[in-house]
């Protein structure tokens, strides 16, 4: 899972699903049991649901309410943080297929004027650039003005209803250098996709939120996703939030928070369930074209993560049993959470999580290393995967 910030822990309560029978799924045993892993690592709740042609299993362990120890539902709501970034590259991808935009058009083009101070150049970066995190252009979230609620307990109460502009957010990442001259290296930035957001407006003339949902959410029937702008609250169910800031002893319940925060770099609220509807339509091709499809495929490798990739707005990472699997995972505050598919569509898999904990690294590194796990042999209980 991609750092941004933090979790905690209970022991309370596991318990598995099987809705249809599951002759080619990974045992309800196994996934409870690797659910369950994940919850012992140091994870407050965790969902996890596996979907195949034959059907779906899901598991899940922990709580989702640390007041009333109430479980976690594997259809509950959950922010699903920077998997924003695919649903939003996908938009932009099929922009290029209707020939609305290309792919090596600058920032500068579209936007002009926004990409600018501190050695910072709109005219240099592409649309390529943005998607892949090849652009340079600083994250906003390293600046603490900007995104207070990442940085302290005190900062998430004084700023959780606070409405964020996306020309602010790129206007906070301006006032530092860039991190590289476009095109040479590759860091994550979280500004990329505010301005992919802001692009998508300056192309179709409407928000990016609605270019989404028309074009994304509603033609798949993703009945648990939205977009909910200045909206701080989740739909019913839903798990709550539980980060745990550097220097902090307890968590911080972050579940009420305005995620215009985060806007087109992380604020999709869904569901597991959804999530492997999403990437499944992905891979098989109701989304994008042939062309476009191979364009979002092309990898830049992730540095100091041997057998990963990133590509436009999706990651590949490879399977122990042979392969790949394609996803893109997502924090928000207080909560985490991993997906995958099979190249072929045929097994999908997510994991929501309702802790993030950045006073332990230690022990968050072991809960993703545990979604990793879990992942990993779900895909592989179907064998090997080619792409």
């Amino acid at each position: 899972m991609r750092r941004l910030l933090a979790g905690a822990v209970a022991l309370l309560s596991t318990s598995v699903v099987v809705t249809t029978a599951p002759t080619a799924l990974a045992s309800p045993s196994s996934l409870q049991r690797d659910t369950t892993a994940v919850h012992t690592a140091g994870a407050v709740g965790v969902a996890a649901v596996l979907t195949t042609p034959e059907g779906s299993t899901s598991a899940h362990s922990g709580t989702a309410d640390l007041r009333t120890g109430a479980p976690v539902s594997p259809q509950a709501h959950f922010r699903a943080g920077s998997t924003t970034k695919a649903f939003v590259a996908t938009v932009v991808l099929q922009l290029v297929g209707e020939g609305e935009l290309s792919l090596d058009d600058t920032v500068e083009e579209w936007l002009p004027g926004v990409v600018t101070g501190n050695g910072n150049d709109g005219s240099g970066v592409t649309v390529r650039d943005l998607l892949q995190h090849t652009s340079g252009i600083p994250s906003y979230t390293r600046v603490p003005e900007a995104f207070p609620a990442g940085y302290s307990s005190t900062g998430y109460h004084r700023s959780r209803l606070r409405h964020h502009d996306a020309e602010t957010l790129v206007a906070a990442a301006m006032t530092l250098p860039p991190d590289f001259r476009p095109g040479t290296a590759w860091r994550y930035s979280n500004t990329n996709y505010v301005l992919a957001g802001m692009l998508i407006e300056s192309v179709t003339g409407r928000p990016w939120r609605t270019e989404v949902k028309d074009r994304v959410i509603t033609p798949l029937g993703l009945t648990g996703t939205s977009l909910p702008g200045d909206d701080p609250f989740l739909p019913a169910p839903s798990v709550r939030g539980y980060h745990t800031y550097a220097g902090d002893a307890r968590p911080t319940d972050t579940t009420v928070f305005n995620a215009t925060a985060a806007g087109a770099s992380g604020e999709l609220v869904t569901t597991p369930r959804d999530v492997n509807r999403f990437l499944t339509a992905l891979v098989t091709g109701d989304l994008l074209g042939p062309a476009e499809w191979e364009e979002m495929r092309r990898t830049h490798p992730i540095p100091d993560e041997p057998g990963r990739g990133y590509g436009l707005g999706l990651e590949s990472t490879t399977l122990t049993c042979g392969g790949t699997y394609w996803h893109h995972g997502g924090n928000a505050l207080g909560y985490a959470s991993e997906n995958a598919v099979t190249p072929d569509g045929a097994r999908s898999v997510t994991v929501s999580v309702n802790s993030y904990d950045d006073a332990d690294p230690d022990r968050q590194d072991r809960v993703d290393a545990a979604v990793r796990t879990l992942i990993d042999r779900a895909l592989c209980a179907g064998g090997a995967q080619r792409d």
